[in-house]
C-alpha cells in the first residue's frame, strides 16, 4: 500500500465519536478519528515498513502519524528521524506514545530518553520520560543502567512537583514503571512514590486521571507483576 492509498483507508475508518473524543484530548485537523483496532487492520496489510512509515508521519494527520508509530522499523530508524518525530508530535497521544514506543525499542532509545528529559518544551521532555520507562519495560534488568535509573528515581523525587504538567504526569508514570519492570529498584520506587503522593495535573477538561503511583505499584505486586517484561512498547 501506497501512503495515499492508506489515507484513503484512514478516511474510510474514520468515526465521528472517535474524533470528538480525540479533539478533546488534544488532536486537530487533519485527522480522521480512526479506532486502534481499525488502525491496527491496516497494519496487518503493510507489517513493518520504515519508509512508509516516515511518509504517513510527514502527512501530519494523526491517525497516519500514530499508524507510523506501530508501523515503524526500530531497526532501521535512526536517531535524527526520532528526533523530527517528537518534534512534530503535537499533542501527547503522539509525543507520550508513538514516539515513546517507537524510541524505546531502539539501541539507542536510554541514550535519546536521557537527552529528550533536559528540554525545556515540554512535549519533548514527556517524550523522554515515556521513552527511559518503555525502555525499562522491554529491555532486560542486566542489560540496564540500575545505577542511573536510580539516579533518574532521585531526579523525579526532587523535581517533579515544580515541572511542567505532561512532565509530572509522565515522571509519574516513569516511577510505576520502574517499580513495576526493574526488581531491584521497586523498592526504592515505591519510596519514592510515597514521597510524591498524589501529582496534580491539568487533564484540560477530561475525565482522565493521575494514577496514584503507590497504589499501581501495590497491585503490580499483590498481581505477581513485578520483573515481568513487556515484549513490545507498542500496543
Amino acid at each position: 500500500m501506497t501512503a495515499d492509498e492508506i489515507l484513503i483507508e484512514l478516511e474510510k475508518y474514520g468515526d465521528e465519536q472517535t474524533k470528538k473524543t480525540l479533539f478533546n484530548h488534544g488532536a486537530r485537523e487533519p485527522f480522521f478519528g480512526v479506532k486502534v483496532a481499525d488502525l491496527k487492520k491496516i497494519l496487518k496489510k503493510t507489517k513493518k515498513n520504515h519508509e512508509l512509515s516516515l511518509e504517513l508521519y510527514r502527512t501530519g494527520n494523526s491517525d497516519a502519524m500514530y499508524l507510523a508509530g506501530l508501523m515503524a522499523d526500530e531497526k532501521k530508524i535512526t536517531e535524527s528521524q526520532l528526533d523530527d518525530w517528537v518534534d512534530h508530535a503535537y499533542w501527547y497521544c503522539l509525543s507520550e506514545y508513538t514516539v515513546p514506543w517507537v524510541a524505546s525499542e531502539t539501541d539507542f532509545g536510554f541514550d535519546l530518553g536521557l537527552k529528550w528529559i533536559q528540554s525545556d518544551k515540554e512535549r519533548i521532555a514527556s517524550a523522554g520520560w515515556v521513552t527511559l520507562a518503555y525502555y525499562a519495560a522491554v529491555n532486560k534488568d542486566e542489560d540496564l543502567n540500575i545505577n542511573k535509573y536510580s539516579e533518574l528515581l532521585d531526579t523525579v523525587a526532587n523535581e517533579i512537583h515544580k515541572s511542567q504538567n505532561r512532565v509530572r504526569y509522565t515522571m509519574n508514570g516513569f516511577v510505576i514503571a520502574i517499580g513495576y519492570y526493574v526488581k531491584d529498584l521497586t523498592d526504592k520506587s515505591i519510596s519514592v512514590a510515597n514521597k510524591i503522593g498524589k501529582i496534580m495535573v491539568d487533564m484540560n477538561g477530561t475525565a482522565c486521571k493521575v494514577p496514584l503511583a503507590t497504589e499501581y505499584i501495590s497491585k503490580g505486586i499483590d498481581k505477581g507483576l513485578i520483573g515481568r517484561k513487556r515484549n513490545t512498547a507498542r500496543c
